[in-house]
């Protein structure tokens, strides 16, 4: 059995509800650019299917602006750097708060030796200011990488920025976990092999989190304990997720699995 040496985050959702942050930058940025559009939160609760700003921005005036699709089209860089730049500006006011228990695993993953890997569709700058904004500089040095942004050609549901992930730090799918927030996310995992814990986040409740190794609430702190959803995990709301307890559930895994040999060796 090979132990855990890597944990690897999804960003939007799983790190913190970034979400009503990207919906109200993306408002404002059309509001600058004197453009009647306005993203309810039913309408972006459907634009989230298309994951990544950059397309989900490409979907929306393909498909539900017509008569301005043109000038969307022209502006699309403009309108795409206004929203990141906003974003920064809103994050920055800390408006997206990280979830619980995101910082506490951090640090013990980091004690512990393990690589802490951020693997996002959405642009690495906005992963990088969520990051300065809630833990300051020392916490962006507590990252091994940050993958994703432009460097993926195919997004979530397609494994690209999880095989990325694992390509940059030479492991195998089995020495690693995901952590995600809904369903496409952890179908990504599930095609790159990676076992995936599911912290379901606003937008994803309605999400099929079968192939999830673990669905919880959210991973745990002191004073608010995480709620056990499915899959694996101390049942009963009464833990935090630690490093301790994920190499325990990935050992008991690999044991029920049964992991097949050649040579007396595992195969992962």
């Amino acid at each position: 059995m090979a132990p855990i040496k890597a944990l690897i985050f999804d960003v939007d959702g799983t790190l913190a509800e970034t979400e009503e942050v990207h919906r109200l930058a993306f408002n404002r940025a059309f509001a600058e650019a004197g453009l009647p559009w306005v993203w309810e939160p039913d309408l972006y609760g459907e634009l989230l299917a298309v994951h990544g700003g950059r397309a989900r921005l490409a979907h929306f005036i393909e498909h539900h602006a017509p008569p301005m699709a043109a000038e969307g089209r022209r502006r699309f860089d403009e309108l795409h750097a206004a929203k990141t730049r906003l974003f920064a500006k809103l994050v920055d006011r800390r408006l997206a708060r990280p979830r619980p228990g995101i910082e506490r695993l951090i640090d013990d993953a980091r004690s512990q030796g393990l690589a802490v890997v951020l693997a996002t569709t959405s642009s690495i700058e906005n992963a990088e200011a969520l990051i300065l904004a809630n833990f300051g500089l020392d916490g962006l040095e507590k990252i091994t990488a940050i993958v994703g942004g432009a460097g993926v050609v195919r997004p979530k549901p397609a494994p690209d920025v999880y095989e990325l992930a694992l390509a940059r730090l030479g492991l195998t799918p089995r020495a690693a976990l995901v952590f995600e927030d809904n369903g496409p996310g952890l179908a990504a995992a599930t095609a790159a092999g990676i076992r995936a814990i599911v912290t379901p986040s606003r937008y994803a409740g309605g999400d099929d989190f079968s192939t999830a190794f673990a669905v919880l609430s959210h991973l745990g702190d002191t004073f608010e304990p995480y709620q056990h959803i499915a899959g694996v995990g101390d049942e009963g709301g009464t833990d935090m997720v630690t490093v301790a307890a994920l190499q325990r559930w990935v050992a008991d895994d690999d044991d029920m699995l049964g992991l097949l040999t050649i040579g007396g060796k595992p195969v992962y």
